[in-house]
């Protein structure tokens, strides 16, 4: 059992990263495995609502980091996506990633547990978190839960270091994603299948 970690700060070790890593490592006590994908500073288009990923299963871009991610979080169990938090909301090209990943191909993420983490100096933290559940909840994604919302503060990775209580709610976080990525496994292999979706009733408030 494996879960994917994205990495969504330019910056590979900064606070998003230790905040990623607590979680990560709580994951390893627990007999998971994980992956962490850096997002880092190369540009990550937007999507372009093109539809082309309806068929092939991948986006028409393939000159960034989104198909990658496509294809680590079909084998993975389980995700979690961290971001710092600028102007009172997550990088943008977090979103980018995101928009693109789950775009006409959330389909293969439904069930797997999911959560968001989030990093700030002061503010911002719960509309930043907000945003990225979205994502999860349109996927039928368990959104996973900690002991309060999973933020972490600081201006630097030493600074959220000294957070006792934001790395005490990434290690929750990571023991209650451990355990439900478990629970899900076993009521797998007990014979208790996911629910199967009702053909999507698709309107826009005029038909």
């Amino acid at each position: 059992m494996n879960v994917l970690l994205v990495n969504g700060s330019p910056h590979p070790n900064g606070c998003t990263f230790t905040a990623l890593s607590t979680v990560a490592e709580q994951l390893g006590k627990n007999g998971l495995t994980t992956r962490m994908l850096q997002l880092g500073t190369k540009p990550v288009r937007g999507c372009i609502a093109c539809g082309k990923c309806a068929k092939s299963g991948h986006c028409v871009f393939d000159d960034d980091i989104v198909n990658e991610a496509v294809d680590l979080l079909r084998a993975a169990d389980g995700l979690v996506v961290g971001s710092p938090v600028y102007y009172a909301g997550p990088d943008a090209s977090v979103c980018a990633l995101l928009e693109r990943m789950f775009f006409m191909k959330a389909a293969p993420y439904a069930f797997k547990p999911a959560a968001a983490v989030v990093s700030c100096r002061r503010g911002g933290a719960s509309a930043s978190f907000d945003r990225l559940n979205k994502y999860f909840t349109i996927a039928r994604m368990p959104v996973v839960s900690s002991q309060y919302w999973n933020s972490v503060h600081g201006n630097t990775s030493d600074e959220v270091r000294q957070d006792r209580e934001g790395l005490q709610t990434m290690r929750t976080l990571g023991d209650n994603m451990a355990w439900l990525v478990k629970c899900i496994a076993a009521g797998r292999a007990a014979g208790i299948n996911a629910p199967k979706p009702e053909p999507w009733e698709v309107t826009n408030f005029i038909r």
